[in-house]
């Protein structure tokens, strides 16, 4: 045997380990952020703090946080038949998906906000589900959907489907059962949504899915749905909100996942979609063949009522962005901390400072603004707190969203290399980020939202006045705001304008909060930042730009147009 065949490998010691950055767990999420603490107490939902801090600490524990990496390690997989040869259409889900889902539930996340609507529930929510979307974003969408379900069903009669018997009581439920089983062998249920077909995507008045009644007609009364649905939110939910063509208009319909004394309805589930982030949830393409439903709202106002629930969801994608984005400047302060480069750690470089302190404020103030919406949500009965959340609602979620992604792109860059490999939690986070600009309304559609608003919501500039007024002593805020209000008049060019208007919004809101709240260093920051110039994202440009010649040079065919 030769000398080099012999030699063993603890012969060699090319290099130890070190200068690597411990994993961040056992923490808690809630004790370990004061601004979110203030934000909390400031907006009314003071009476949750101990339950907040029992939510914070619970989801830092190591055991939490593997179970958000193993459910997306291990996607859903979808299960048509059984061993015998039928139908089934079912989702199958790893244990971690249901360990996090019932945490979820545990806490009412999907419905205790409705259930017992007391003063600072919304916000005790927002900060809950704000939380939760660090640990794991997937299993935000069957909570939202549900939550946005709930108000829609509390105010429907009875019919050929009992609401307030069967369904409230089991959307109320604090115990998570993933069977797939009618509703009366269930301890709780979910709600998922059928929109977006193939042929509509934000157009749904494209909508091709046809509506027959099975005798008399109009809200509460049966039907026969035939059609598909190209994204089909939580396949895997107990019923679904579907939007359908019948002879009085587009109708909303609750179509139960079994027929009620039935058998399984005949929803065919043909596909999982293969998405870039979400990893963990599933979203389908479905058919219906001939699948029963019941109308919900008016005949013909099925828009109106889907629309409704999806503006309810929109807040939960802001809350969605700011917990991505909270996660990954957490996990940029952690990595700075331990890393050391040149001699010291990063977070004592110059330059990594001012990186890290940007990337908190934007933090700060996207949690902020998220909060004192959930506090408008609380108090929307009041018509200055309504037009606030129409208004206020889709600025935040263009703004937010938009940032998150270049900003959790460069938390990923505060890691260098070991940012972009998958056994750090960066490439998750990243690959989560976009999903909240597309759902439920992307940034065009936002943007239009809010000029709408605007436009039509008397209340809206009044209220936003009383919001913008404590942070006037201000003279860089005022300039920013006098500079905005001149934009907002151009009417010929508002729609031109619409992502500006929006999102020039956003900034002036947060800063406002900020300046009223937040401590000197975090406010004056902001304003210097944010305020002093357009926020840099995609369809801010001028008014007198010469689209025609830029769309010519970068694709010929855009000369036509």
């Amino acid at each position: 045997m030769s000398s080099f065949a012999s030699t063993t490998s603890a012969t060699f010691a090319t290099h130890t380990v070190q200068n690597q950055v411990p994993v961040l767990e056992d923490y808690s999420l809630y004790d370990t952020d004061p601004a979110l603490r203030e934000a909390v107490r400031r907006e009314g939902g003071q009476a949750w703090d101990g339950d907040l801090a029992a939510h914070g600490a619970w989801l830092g524990r190591a055991q939490t946080l593997a179970a958000g990496q193993e459910a997306n390690r291990c996607p859903p997989r979808l299960v048509a038949y059984d061993r015998g040869g039928h139908r089934i259409d079912h989702v199958d889900f790893h244990p971690a998906w249901n360990l996090l889902m019932g945490g979820i539930l545990a806490r009412g996340l999907h419905s205790r906000a409705w259930a017992q609507p007391v003063p600072g529930a919304q916000v005790a929510r927002a900060a809950a589900y704000l939380m939760q979307g660090q640990v794991e974003a997937g299993t935000l969408c069957p909570t939202t959907m549900t939550f946005a379900a709930v108000p829609l069903l509390q105010r429907e009669p009875a019919g050929a489907v009992d609401f307030a018997g069967q369904w409230l009581p089991a959307l109320y439920s604090r115990e998570f059962d993933p069977a797939d089983a009618p509703l009366t062998a269930k301890r709780s249920a979910l709600i998922g949504m059928g929109l977006t077909e193939k042929q509509g995507g934000s157009d749904l008045r494209a909508v091709s899915t046809r509506a027959a009644p099975l005798g008399a007609s109009g809200r509460g009364n049966a039907y026969q749905l035939v059609g598909h649905k190209w994204f089909f939110s939580v396949p895997q939910a107990d019923a679904h909100l579907v939007l359908a063509q019948t002879d009085e208009g587009l109708s909303c319909f609750f179509v139960p996942r079994w027929i009620p004394e039935g058998p399984r309805n005949a929803i065919r589930v043909r596909r999982l979609k293969d998405k870039l982030g979400n990893r963990s949830n599933a979203s389908a393409e479905v058919e219906f063949e001939n699948a029963w439903g019941v109308m919900v709202g008016e005949p013909g106002r099925g828009l109106a009522v889907l629309l409704e629930m999806a503006a309810t969801t929109r807040l939960d994608c802001v809350l969605g962005s700011a917990a991505l984005l909270r996660q990954a400047v957490v996990q940029s302060l952690h990595h700075a901390q331990h890393r050391q480069a040149f001699g010291k750690p990063l977070i004592a470089q110059p330059l990594m400072r001012n990186v890290l302190a940007d990337l908190a404020l934007e933090s700060e103030a996207a949690m902020v603004l998220a909060l004192r919406l959930a506090r408008a949500v609380d108090e929307r009965a009041d018509a200055s707190s309504g037009a606030l959340v129409r208004v206020g609602t889709p600025a935040a979620k263009l703004w937010i969203c938009k940032r998150a992604i270049n900003a959790i792109a460069e938390c990923m860059e505060v890691w260098g290399g070991n940012g972009y490999v998958e056994e750090g939690p960066m490439p998750r986070l990243y690959r989560e980020a976009p999903v909240n600009s597309i759902w439920e309304g992307s940034g065009n559609v936002m943007a239009l939202d809010v000029l709408r608003a605007l436009q039509r919501e008397p209340d809206a500039m009044p209220a936003l006045d009383r919001e913008f007024a404590p942070a006037m002593h201000n003279e860089a805020y005022a300039r920013a705001l006098a500079a905005w209000r001149t934009l907002l008049a151009d009417a010929p060019q508002a729609e031109f304008q619409a992502r500006r208007i929006a999102c020039g919004l956003a900034r002036l809101w947060q800063a406002a909060l900020l300046i009223q709240h937040a401590p000197s260093a975090v406010s004056q920051a902001f304003v210097a930042s944010r305020l002093r110039a357009d926020g840099g994202i995609f369809g801010e440009l001028p008014a007198d730009t010469d689209t025609t010649a830029i769309l010519a040079r970068a694709w010929p065919a855009a000369a036509a147009c």
